[in-house]
């Protein structure tokens, strides 16, 4: 087992991290910008190290930044966290020339998964259901349109190197082909320095259903259930839950042995989420893979009474996963608190936190790294806190979220909680009657102005 372990990134993930080292007996190393000097991972860390300036790329995206904080601190791993390097083959494979354990698959692991369009060549190739699209990158716009032609309207155009809603386009006809591809690819370069693009079928109405797995270096990949990530805003993941609403054990057995078989195809090490897309019918595609811990990976370990990131850190030490027989207990929903105000289109909301009140009771977690006094900086991601609830039924987990909801204290920033408390009120969403577009198309906030 590890000694200690740096964590590369911030905010509530290297918090979390930090906790479960601590309860395994190890020790850590933060990492921080100066806006991030006084952030909760910062002062609970065993060591702290500043890497640079606010702005990410000048930080937390800087590589030899980090793998000088590991060797000047003697950390012989690193935990990517999510988001900023998690899923960046090059790091993980410095990491390895550098004699440091990178916390994560490997190189060419992500180098297969992480590009999306690679990863639905690869899972064709291996009998996992995938969505009708185009064979590879596509080339030109007459290609597209061919491709199009072929699969039916609508279609989608994503980039291969893309998340986030970044550098995707929907084309209801072959007129709006040629325009949405441009767009697409300039979108792309500009956010992930990659411009490519594939095409795939668009599903109508579907669900975003996602299988945590695990696996080992000794060829044993589990799955932990599924979760349903439908509810979202601009392809920007805001309330998550576990178990899906709509799933059946018989669904549930045959996406897990998909995921499973998803995963064993690259012989997968580390925690993952096979990605599927779940249209009314229930049957599901295979949409990508996500080679690191989730943001909602709370909602699985509620409903399992597993640690995600204990399993990480023991598999990238070598230990075998211990197999065991699926049993989820209740159900549990997270809603991502974010500084962004929903009077105003949800323009981010920097600035000093001058209250701050959590809400508690039995079976309500929050995973945040703010408190009284912090200044929310502008240069980050805008979620503040997750806030995470699980009761016998889903019934029983929405009430329970209300009422937390209601008891969450945040001022001196504009917060989303009125957005989720409201809805967590919807009926629809109560009876669990939505899609991917729900919130875009179906919902209505309405403003608690006077």
């Amino acid at each position: 087992m590890f000694d200690k372990i740096l964590i590369a990134n911030r905010g509530e993930i290297a918090l979390r991290i930090i906790r479960t080292c601590r309860e395994m007996g190890i020790k850590t190393v933060a990492v921080y910008s100066t806006a991030d000097e006084k952030s909760l991972h910062v002062k609970f860390a065993d060591e702290a190290v500043c890497i640079g300036p606010p702005a990410a790329r000048d930080s937390y995206l800087k590589i030899p930044r980090i793998i000088a904080a590991a060797e000047i601190t003697d950390a012989k791993a690193i935990h990517p966290g999510y988001g900023f390097l998690a899923e960046n083959a090059e790091f993980s494979r410095i990491c390895e020339e550098h004699g440091i354990k990178f916390i994560g698959p490997s190189p060419t692991m992500i180098d297969t998964m992480g590009n999306k369009s690679m990863a639905r060549e690869h899972m064709e190739k291996h009998g996992v259901p995938t969505i009708p699209g185009s064979p590879g990158v596509i080339k030109s716009a007459d290609e597209a349109k061919k491709v199009a032609a072929e699969i039916g309207y609508p279609v989608i155009l994503k980039a291969s190197a893309g998340g986030g809603g970044r550098g995707m386009r929907i084309c209801n006809n072959e007129k709006e082909i040629e325009k949405q591809l441009h767009a697409a690819r300039t979108e792309a370069e500009a956010c992930f320095g990659n411009p490519e693009i594939y095409m795939e079928k668009f599903i109508v109405k579907p669900r975003h259903v996602e299988v945590q797995i695990i696996g080992d270096r000794h060829g044993q990949v589990i799955h932990l259930g599924e979760r349903d990530c439908s509810m979202q805003r601009r392809h920007q993941k805001m309330v998550e839950e576990s178990p899906c609403p709509v799933m059946t054990p018989e669904l549930r057995e045959k996406m897990g042995q998909a995921a499973i078989a998803a995963a064993e195809t690259v012989h997968y090490e580390g925690a993952g989420t096979i990605e599927f897309l779940l249209d009314k019918d229930l049957n599901f595609y295979f949409m990508e893979m996500n080679t690191r811990i989730q943001v909602e990976h709370p909602v699985t370990e509620e409903v399992t009474n597993e640690d995600l990131i204990k399993l990480q850190i023991e598999v990238a030490a070598g230990l075998p996963l211990k197999k065991k027989k699926l049993k989820l207990r209740g159900h549990s929903i997270e809603c991502r608190i974010n500084a962004e105000d929903p009077e105003y289109n949800f323009r981010p909301s920097a600035g000093t936190i001058n209250a701050f009140h959590l809400p508690g009771g039995h079976s309500v977690r929050v995973d945040t790294h703010v408190y009284s006094g912090y200044s929310v900086p502008p240069f980050y991601d805008s979620m503040i806190a997750k806030l995470i609830v699980s009761a016998p039924n889903r019934e029983q987990a929405i009430e329970r979220m209300k009422r937390a909801l209601n008891e969450f204290v945040i001022e001196g920033i504009k917060t989303n909680i009125p957005y989720q408390l409201q809805l967590m009120n919807d009926s629809n969403f109560a009876s669990g009657e939505f899609d991917t577009k729900y919130l875009e198309n179906s919902f209505t906030y309405r403003s608690e102005k006077k």
